[in-house]
């Protein structure tokens, strides 16, 4: 199925990475089901200036109940079920190396919050999702992951520890899955230059970052979005249960 004809569920999808990915899919032609917590005047925003494809929707990804009602609502609003999904949605986390808890002093609070918002959240929507994906005989669900899973230069315990279980349950979906022709891959990158999650990460961050990699530069949410509509098209169909690190080249994977 080609993207123009897809109705894309895009978690977190009014602001940040996610609003590039949403932006991205709407140039492809898509029809896009923006999911926001907060970020209401962006999520209407997008509504407005594309009526025709956005269909905007609040609601916490970690409450099952309040996925299945979006799932629904988007399925009458659209006259058809969503074929694919992004679970970007990112939960209460700043890119801060500074300010982040060192092991002697992190609470099991901080590592269920992050597991609650990756984890938890994607398991959310690809079960409500999942009985028409099969009915339909195709879904694509792409997950964002990070490179710090293979090379944890700033140790982010929390962050990190359920992005490494949100690419486990990616792959074992990805073995159940294929069979009724749906696809689960994994999307990770490094600090993106930049979103809201990466305001308070110093410059001299970013510098160091772009000196390390091969382009010498540091990925910008437009262009990490654009990766993603490579596990959306027909191009990928025989690829699942894989993880493609975007990052510049940073992390060789």
């Amino acid at each position: 199925m080609k993207i123009n004809e897809q109705i894309v569920l895009v978690t977190g999808g009014a602001r940040g990475l996610g609003l590039a990915i949403t932006k991205a899919l709407l140039r492809e032609g898509a029809r896009v089901v923006v999911n926001y917590h907060s970020s209401h005047e962006s999520a209407q925003t997008l509504k407005l200036s594309h009526p025709d494809q956005v269909f905007s929707y609040q609601a916490d990804i970690t409450d099952a109940e309040q996925v299945s009602e979006m799932i629904n609502a988007a399925k009458l609003h659209f006259g058809e079920a969503i074929h694919s999904i992004v679970n970007n949605a990112l939960v209460r986390f700043k890119f801060n190396g500074d300010a982040r808890p060192n092991i002697s002093q992190i609470q099991w609070n901080d590592m269920h919050t992050q597991f609650e918002g990756a984890v938890k959240a994607a398991l959310n929507t690809t079960q409500a999702a999942l009985a028409d994906m099969k009915a339909n005989r195709f879904g694509r669900i792409v997950n964002i992951g990070t490179n710090l899973v293979q090379n944890p230069v700033v140790p982010y315990h929390d962050y990190t520890t359920a992005k490494s279980a949100l690419l486990a349950l990616t792959r074992t979906c990805a073995h159940e899955l294929g069979e009724f022709g749906i696809n689960v891959n994994m999307l990770s990158g490094g600090l993106l230059q930049q979103t809201d999650a990466s305001k308070s990460t110093p410059q001299e961050v970013f510098d160091y970052i772009a000196s390390a990699t091969p382009l010498r530069k540091v990925v910008t949410p437009d262009e990490f979005a654009s990766a993603i509509l490579m596990f959306l098209s027909p191009y990928s169909k025989a690829v699942t249960g894989q993880n493609l690190i975007v990052d510049g080249g940073l992390v060789k994977n």
